[in-house]
């Protein structure tokens, strides 16, 4: 039997979030605008820990999510997207280097249209992506959305190399 897809939303500093879930594992963290389809389930409660995780990262308490995931792709995406959880917190990665990690150095164009297919933001961190020359690029939620990302991860580096 499969179960409902149920879904929250949640307000953050890059806007409205909405999270999806299989009643196992998250399954979508989509920016607005989005659509909630009419099939789903509102389920403030069951997706609370996955909202907890968020403020957290968001108030920079949190580096790292220990949220089961389930996004749905096909076997590259899946590589590609297992591969932007492995760029470091306050660090960035460029096209080149992503594509090198899932072992196909030339397939940079494949790598970001997976990225750019994301479909769990800000924890499967594809917003820590760039250009090869260090410059931002391309985001589906928007470019102000990946500077506001970026600049909150380096800030609370900052901050925790400062009480170090």
């Amino acid at each position: 039997m499969t179960l409902p897809t149920t879904y929250t939303t949640m307000q953050s500093p890059i806007g409205e979030l909405l999270l999806t879930s299989d009643g196992r594992a998250l399954t979508r963290l989509l920016m607005s605008p989005f659509e909630v389809d009419p099939s789903w389930v509102r389920d403030d409660a069951a997706l609370h820990p996955f909202v907890d995780q968020l403020d957290d990262y968001f108030a920079g308490k949190r580096r790292d999510f220990d949220l089961p995931l389930a996004p749905a792709g096909t076997e590259f995406q899946l590589r590609v997207w297992a591969a932007l959880r492995e760029i470091p917190y306050g660090e960035t990665w460029s096209y080149v280097e992503l594509a090198t990690r899932i072992g196909n150095p030339k397939a940079c164009r494949a790598v970001g249209l997976a990225n750019g297919r994301n479909p769990i933001a800000v924890i499967v961190p594809c917003h820590r992506v760039i250009g090869a020359d260090g410059s931002l690029t391309g985001y589906g939620g928007g470019m102000e959305r990946k500077r506001v990302l970026l600049d909150l991860e380096r800030r609370s580096e900052q901050a925790a190399l400062q009480l170090d």
